[in-house]
């Protein structure tokens, strides 16, 4: 109990913000077992973002509710996921071939693709969050709102278990996710990650779900024909996609 204690600590501080007790201390067997508590970290993430939206919109319009409650998942991040976007569209957008692809996503420099894809992103899940709430009211969105976080990084979290790693250096943030992680893992992170959708309308978390799947398999597809595999860059940018998926498809339930 105590390990996993410790690997579901050492998940929080690799990809939060949020304090971590000190006796976990910090060890590589630890980071490298992470993986699989990185759907239960969006479940935090996610609570986060919607206890601040749900506490906002008793004063102020839903669209800037929803807007405190990204900037919170923002800030409880570090923007961890959003800068993987970012080095992903310049990356994918700017290089050729696979070095090149590396060489730019490594660069700490923002380019137009990161710019403006970035924006893109946020402005659609912002749209996508108020319309969700139009359609369905205040209790649905802060469900969705942690089932999306959850969703998105179990997304992420099978592309580390199908896929290779690409970076072959040491100096990536992302190398300790570089281990193959065992199936009872991604069991784990399955069942963490799914548990959310269970509060949420059959039919609706269904048809979430799909996207969340179709889009998976395309940034999979789309990142192993390009560089052969995925890095750390490229889990963010598949969380910051399937989480959006995810609420394109309920939306896509309602309608």
């Amino acid at each position: 109990m105590k390990r996993e204690l410790e690997y579901f600590f050492a998940a929080l501080r690799f990809f939060t913000r949020l304090p971590v007790p000190a006796w976990v201390g910090h060890t590589q067997d630890q980071l490298d077992h992470a993986a699989r508590y990185f759907p239960l970290i969006g479940i935090i993430i996610g609570g986060i973002g919607a206890g601040v939206t749900e506490l906002a919109v008793l004063a102020l319009p839903i669209g800037v509710a929803v807007l405190l409650g990204m900037a919170a998942t923002i800030l409880a991040t570090g923007a961890f996921h959003e800068d993987g976007f970012a080095d992903s569209c310049d990356g994918f957008g700017g290089g050729w071939d696979k070095a090149q692809v590396l060489a730019i996503m490594k660069d700490s420099r923002v380019g137009s693709y990161a710019t403006l894809g970035v924006g893109l992103i946020l402005l659609t899940k912002w749209s996508a969050l108020v319309e969700l709430d139009t359609a369905f009211g205040p209790p649905f969105l802060a469900i969705a709102l942690i089932a999306g976080h959850a969703v998105s990084r179990l997304a992420s979290t099978v592309l580390i278990y199908f896929l290779d790693y690409v970076r072959d250096d040491d100096s990536s943030r992302s190398k300790p996710l570089a281990q193959r992680m065992a199936l009872h893992e991604l069991v784990i992170a399955a069942v963490t990650g799914l548990a959310p959708c269970l509060l949420l309308p059959p039919v609706d978390a269904l048809v979430a779900l799909l996207a969340v799947v179709l889009a998976t398999m395309l940034a999979a597809r789309y990142f192993v024909r390009r560089i052969g595999g995925y890095t750390g860059d490229c889990l963010g940018a598949t969380q910051q996609v399937t989480e959006i998926a995810f609420y394109l498809g309920l939306l896509c339930s309602f309608t």
